[in-house]
């Protein structure tokens, strides 16, 4: 390895769709100054061929110990002695199960055996196959053993289906790497849902706390079939939820439309429309210590809702509009001693002025804006890009293209500095 080289790293790609994103892990990890070498099970190569990685890495890539052109006979051994981590992108659940029960009838999975170096998994398969208990059993055994995982999210995957199983997203992946790589795990049995913390009083600073969080976007209906909306996931809003409870926080959801599954464990309240929403949020609000009003609120309704279906009859339906009820607004002047109130400004124009006009009248604690014409930020991305603006300060911290559950934990920093304030 050469001198400006950092960690010598295996990267084991298993045939699946998603094995087209293990090139991206690759550049990313060489491009943080990693030195990667590459193995594939035989069905990966028929999603990308070998030559793409030996083109990038400039070194034969691990097929099988026995075809003729290999130039080492015994490489599981002298691959898998020669690394700092053996990297699984993707993981099949065919793999995870070999790794799990000790069977070596392939080249990666002989390197596993083999190898005494750390083992991270990044598993992409069909949300029924990962939440098979199966798959599951075998997940558990390998956390047994010592084996770390970057957890599959939510979302729409191959085969057109929506559910927990997708590939984390690439440069999470490879940001969780590099942490982990320099840092010494302190147990053997560990998820990297979210990278490894260089702190440990940061996982429970949040511990006495009680979050309200809106999440999704409303819908006001026009008739029993017809409604008006704004675009929403609730990728980011779930995401601050889920890291804010791993810090130990007390979180409650109110939720409106999203297109993931809610949180585990986490008191959800449904709020459909504006109005439903608002209800429930100040009827929670006694409880809560923060508020984080991420939900896509719709700004208007319907002035009345027809009781049938609007048929199409005329070239021009005109609909009478009323305002919605203001949640963060009405949050921020119903507010109690110690409540911190943070919003969220989805613009696409002005997007500074606009979100600390948005503060000021409001009076907001702290917002995140977004500019949603960017790549990578905006609806449905697992991404995101924001800037992030205090009252009474200048300060506009800036947060680069990163997975929303690693900005979540940004945006907590920051709301914890204000705590402390």
């Amino acid at each position: 390895m050469s001198e400006n080289k950092k960690h010598r790293i295996g990267l084991g790609v298993c045939g699946g769709i998603a094995a087209y994103k293990a090139i991206e892990v690759l550049r990313l990890l060489q491009k943080s100054g990693c030195e990667v070498r590459v193995a594939m099970t035989k069905h990966a190569t028929e999603f990308i061929q070998p030559l793409t990685f030996r083109a990038l890495t400039d070194n034969y890539v691990l097929v099988d110990d026995y075809a003729p052109e290999n130039p080492d006979p015994i490489a599981h051994i002298n691959f898998s002695q020669t690394i700092d981590l053996l990297l699984i992108v993707p993981a099949t659940a065919n793999t995870i199960a070999k790794f799990a029960n000790g069977i070596a009838d392939d080249f990666l999975s002989s390197t596993y055996l083999a190898s005494q170096a750390p083992v991270l998994i990044a598993p992409a398969m069909n949300s029924t196959m990962w939440e098979h208990p199966a798959t599951q059993r075998n997940v558990e055994r390998l956390k047994s053993d010592g084996v770390f995982f970057v957890k599959p999210i939510a979302g729409e995957l191959a085969c057109k289906t929506v559910g927990t199983g997708k590939l984390e997203d690439v440069e999470n992946i490879v940001k969780q790497v590099l942490n982990f790589l320099v840092q010494s795990p302190k147990s053997k049995v560990q998820s990297l849902s979210e990278p490894i913390q260089h702190s440990e009083t940061r996982t429970q600073d949040l511990k006495n706390e009680s979050f309200l969080i809106t999440v999704g976007g409303t819908r006001e209906a026009i008739d029993p079939v017809r409604f008006i909306s704004n675009h929403s996931s609730g990728k980011m809003g779930f995401a601050v939820a889920e890291a804010a409870q791993k810090r130990g926080a007390k979180v409650t959801i109110v939720c409106g439309v999203t297109s993931v599954e809610p949180l585990e464990n986490v008191k959800t309240i449904l709020g459909i429309s504006a109005d439903e929403m608002f209800q429930a949020v100040m009827k929670e609000l006694p409880n809560a210590t923060i508020f984080v009003g991420a939900a896509a609120v719709a700004d208007y309704r319907p002035a009345s809702r027809a009781a049938a279906k609007i048929k199409k009859s005329e070239d021009v339906l005109t609909l009478e509009l009323t305002k919605t009820p203001d949640i963060l607004a009405n949050v921020s002047a119903n507010r109690h001693d110690g409540l911190l109130v943070v919003g969220f400004a989805a613009e696409t124009e002005n997007v500074i002025e606009y979100a600390r006009s948005k503060m000021e009248r409001k009076n907001l604690d702290l917002i995140v804006a977004n500019d949603i014409t960017r790549d990578g930020a905006g609806f449905n991305h697992d991404t995101n890009i924001a800037t992030i603006l205090k009252r009474g300060s200048n300060e506009k911290i800036e947060i680069p293209l990163m997975a929303k559950r690693e900005m979540a934990d940004r945006i907590l920093d920051e709301v914890v500095k204000l705590r402390h304030k």
